[in-house]
């Protein structure tokens, strides 16, 4: 017999752990069958499961699952990645929380690296088991490392790094520029958009004066600036020598080379050309027109620092302006004698760039140069790992030629190849796409894919040359090509004279590659590439990519380039986009804000099937979850009821472990409605999970399960299965294990630990199953409605349903058996009423039933279809307070529906509410609209009762 309850906690885990000994989880590789593959967003090494990670692994799993019954050949591929800078900085702080002397500069390169090997297998990848206790059913025989194995010699994953690198490099696809990165002052390395986050700050707009130069004859240049009274209405012009300029960062001022004002801007029409002396360097610098400048915004004059400003960066390039780096790596004024910074005055000179500021600030106020000071709310980029703000920063790099690869991802998406779901996430895709910079692939860490190139340089020979190499054997071959005798290899990527005559050394460049470069390759390498694999034969390209909104750019849309690039194929047929999970008001979750749901925890308290049904039941598309602890505890009392009614079941021998049902010997009205039910209800799961619609799908079994099975059909058969008459006893037992089976099946994708444990121990009583749940076949069904049946049964629902709804309403006790009388009744209804009579009566809690020809006194009137229900309530309540009670709620349904109302009518708020709030807000409007209708009706027969 079952257990009094379903011990998630105890049973979970030995779930999972037979299904992985069994090997439940690897593809079939049976080349006859459909091949169905997904590629896990690999997490972080660094990471622990969130609330992000539970929704996207809850929706793949589903997909697998189902997909696994439907019989398809399914790899559902795991991993995890490196986190380039993520990771290194977990070593590091170990290191100086250590209390040791060690750091990364005292270890060195090699054995820095060596130490964050070791932290990865000791303590990296927690979050493969936290995966696990989800329920997530990976072939972990096949996780892969985006870094490889560890001192594997020919690893294939750093292979594939490798041969994408030199392959893009001799296609003149990769290639080495000085431009503008997001520089992280703290780890000093370039690094990606989606490791800077915007914060918005208390800053300043400092307003500067710039003084206009002298003209070539020594003539003093003026111009008349536009003046405004207080009602910023046109007071006349100015007389001014000079132009002002704002900036939240006034030490960049040292490196300006040029100021730009908008060519339609009449106020410096005449000065384009002439220019200005830039104060404490004193150097000149012209004014250009460029459209850039907002004449509405500000003074209309725009300082341009190319060196340390992208928006400056390109007004520099398209106005031929001088670029001028005035800070360090660690974000310090320069401190070295070159021409282009020799004017800044020594005072200044490796100065942190906060302190500068100060300086130029003081500079500014001491000398009548500062016009004016805004205090107000600015935004910075900070480094989400260092908590530093970012700098834009002049630095060599290696680029990827991003433009050229997305012309046929841009393509691939347009013609249909891979699409999104939902599809306006197209838009997102295309935007960014359309306008792609190049990508900067290369970050001054030590943990990483080290950048294949090395660097030759030999004494009485051309200075460096650089080879692109998969090996260091590779690059010497070519190095020996290029120079002559014997080489001496060196470790530091030095400009060093250290060789002899005839001698040359090669030194392999110190970065290693964003840590997106290999995870763009991950659909293929996964696979084996670039070996041929029967797996990369089989499974690439994948069937679906779920993930995140945020990662559209620095993921999915490289995924395409490189997959379309180096296999020739897209990667993936559909991306569905998830949405975010949020909190049960709509907010974001955040440790700081105290709202953060841990997803063990939830898993702990509720179980993971909980937790998992919850989250698939609001992932509507395009609609953000609001998870809340009660909406979990809901569907954890789900698992409970479906665990009493697999009890019920088995108390009653209800079972099917004979085969299948065959319709048509199926002989009673319910057992056919029930069978026609599961029909309906197994086609609109699997129409919903092929379309994405995973709440849909899970409403879809959650319905029939509690209402349909639970709350219907059991109380609907327990007279059958009571009574005396052995048929259809039998017939029941066997329809009602059937049915029972089928929910376990086609509840199994959403709710896969509670549902093989049914599995399992409802066959501890009878015949053993043939194999796991997991791995039956998912249930099609092809004639097993019946029409006449589901009339019938709808009839008694009705009929039950009304008289419940009218005693609810008029608050009939309900211990009270009122009486019922069905006027106006045609033969096919009485002959309904003589077969359930006994239904009838006890579930709607009547006595008697009987017909009559007219609507008697003290009674309620129900129509049902061609009958008049008349239901005896005068004597069972009293009828003015009743009376009083209706309308009081009347009353108040009436302004809610009016609050409602108001509020759909605002503009403002259709305007700037999510659209789930303002579905929300109709939703509550007809639910409050069909109760008023509901309640009204009432009310108006409680005042006519006699």
């Amino acid at each position: 017999m079952l257990d009094q309850f379903f011990n998630a906690a105890e049973a979970e885990e030995q779930i999972y752990k037979r299904w992985e000994e069994a090997g439940c989880f690897k593809p079939s590789m049976d080349t006859s069958a459909e091949a169905y593959a997904i590629v896990i967003p690999p997490p972080n090494v660094t990471g622990v499961l969130h609330m992000g990670h539970a929704l996207n692994n809850t929706l793949q799993d589903i997909l697998i699952r189902f997909a696994r019954m439907q019989g398809k050949n399914v790899l559902w591929q795991p991993g995890t990645d490196h986190a380039g800078i993520a990771t290194q900085m977990v070593v590091e702080r170990q290191l100086a929380e250590a209390g040791s002397n060690e750091s990364r500069a005292t270890l060195g390169r090699e054995a820095f690296v060596d130490r964050v090997w070791q932290w990865k297998e000791e303590s990296g990848g927690k979050i493969v088991g936290q995966l696990k206790r989800l329920g997530a059913s990976c072939d972990w025989s096949r996780e892969r490392f985006t870094m490889g194995e560890r001192g594997v010699e020919d690893d294939q994953m750093q292979a594939a790094v490798r041969k994408v690198f030199v392959d893009l490099y001799n296609d003149g696809l990769i290639y080495r520029d000085k431009r503008l990165v997001n520089w992280d002052p703290h780890f000093q390395t370039a690094i990606s958009d989606l490791e800077v986050e915007p914060k918005e700050v208390k800053g300043h707009y400092w307003h500067l004066r710039y003084p206009l130069a002298p003209d070539e004859s020594g003539n003093p240049v003026t111009y008349e600036h536009p003046v405004f009274d207080e009602e910023g209405e046109p007071a006349g012009t100015e007389t001014r020598d000079y132009v002002v300029v704002a900036t939240s960062r006034p030490e960049t001022m040292l490196g300006d080379t040029g100021i730009a004002v908008h060519p339609d801007d009449e106020r410096y029409k005449d000065l384009v050309g002439k220019e200005v002396v830039l104060p404490i360097v004193n150097r000149r610098i012209p004014i250009v027109a460029d459209e850039y400048p907002d004449p509405e915004k500000g003074s209309g004059a725009v300082k341009i620092t190319p060196a340390h400003d992208f928006n400056d960066f390109d007004v520099g390039k398209r106005c031929g302006l001088e670029v001028m780096n005035i800070l360090t790596s660690i974000a310090a004024i320069v401190d070295k004698e070159e021409a282009d910074v020799a004017a800044i005055p020594a005072t200044y000179r490796g100065l942190d760039r906060f302190e500068a500021r100060k300086q130029v600030v003081t500079h500014f106020e001491e000398h009548d140069l500062m016009h004016e000071i805004e205090n107000l709310k600015i935004e910075q980029p900070f480094g989400d790992r260092s908590g530093v703000v970012i700098e834009p920063w002049l630095t060599d790099q290696w680029y990827v030629n991003a433009k050229e690869l997305a012309k046929e991802a841009i393509a691939a998406v347009k013609d249909g190849r891979t699409r999104f779901v939902p599809e306006n996430w197209e838009k997102t895709y295309y935007n960014w796409m359309d306008d792609i910079q190049p990508w900067c692939v290369s970050r001054q860490l030590w943990w990483g894919h080290r950048i294949p190139v090395w660097s030759g340089y030999k004494k009485d020979g051309p200075g460096f040359v650089t080879f692109v190499a998969m090996t260091e054997q590779g690059a010497l071959a070519q190095a020996k090509e290029y120079y002559a005798p014997k080489p001496v290899v060196v470790g530091e990527f030095i400009a060093q004279d250290l060789v002899g005559e005839g001698q040359y050394q090669i030194t392999q460049d110190p970065d290693v590659l964003d840590t997106w470069f290999s995870s763009a390759l991950w659909p293929f390498s996964t696979l084996g590439w670039p070996g041929e694999t029967d797996e990369l034969n089989t499974f690439y390209p994948g069937a679906v990519l779920v993930t995140a909104f945020d990662i559209i750019f620095f993921w999915v849309a490289r995924m395409m380039m490189q997959g379309l690039q180096f296999m020739k194929d897209i990667p993936f047929k559909d991306v569905y986009i998830h949405a975010l999970v949020l909190d049960e008001k709509g907010q974001k979750m955040s440790k700081s804000k105290g709202n953060a749901m841990d997803p063990l925890d939830l898993i702990d308290e509720y179980g993971a099937d909980a937790l998992r049904f919850s989250l698939a039941s609001q992932a509507a598309q395009g609609r953000n979850i609001r998870l809340s602890t009660k909406r979990i505890e809901g569907y954890r009392n789900f698992t409970t009821k479906l665990w009493n009614a697999s009890k019920f079941c088995q108390m009653n021998e209800c079972a099917n472990w004979d085969g299948p049902i065959d319709p048509s010997r199926v002989k009673e009205p319910v057992n056919q409605w029930i069978i026609g039910e599961v029909s309906r209800t197994g086609a609109a799961i699997a129409k919903a999970i092929e379309g994405y619609r995973f709440n849909e799908a899970s409403d879809a079994i959650y319905r029939f399960t509690w209402n349909v099975f639970c709350d219907w059909y059991l109380e609907l058969i327990k007279p059958l299965l009571n009574g005396d008459d052995a048929e259809p006893k039998a017939e029941t037992r066997r329809v009602a294990g059937w049915v029972l089976d089928e929910i376990l099946k086609l509840l199994h994708p959403f709710m896969p630990f509670v549902t093989e444990e049914l599995w399992d121990k409802l066959s501890e009583d009878g015949p053993s199953r043939d194999g796991f749940l997991m791995m039956q076949s998912w249930p099609t069904y092809n004639g097993f409605e019946n029409a006449d049946a589901d009339e019938e049964m709808c009839w008694v629902l009705d009929f039950v349903s009304e008289i419940r709804g009218v005693r609810g309403i008029l608050n009939v006790p309900a211990g009270a058996k009122p009486g019922l009388a069905i006027v106006n009744a045609d033969t096919e209804t009485k002959k309904r009423i003589e077969r359930h009579r006994d239904v009838l009566m006890r579930l709607a809690r009547l006595d008697p039933i009987y017909t009559d020809d007219d609507v008697p006194e003290g009674a309620v009137s129900i129509v049902l279809g061609e009958a008049t229900l008349a239901l005896k309530v005068a004597d069972l309540i009293d009828r003015e307070a009743e009376g009083d009670r209706l309308k009081k709620r009347i009353a108040g349904l009436e302004k809610d529906i009016g609050g409602i109302e108001k509020k759909l009518a605002n503009e403002k708020f259709l305007a700037n509410a999510p659209p789930e709030i303002v579905e929300e807000q109709h939703q509550r409007k007809a639910d409050a609209g069909a109760e008023l209708a509901k309640l009204s009706d009432a009310f108006t027969q409680l005042e006519q009762l006699q």
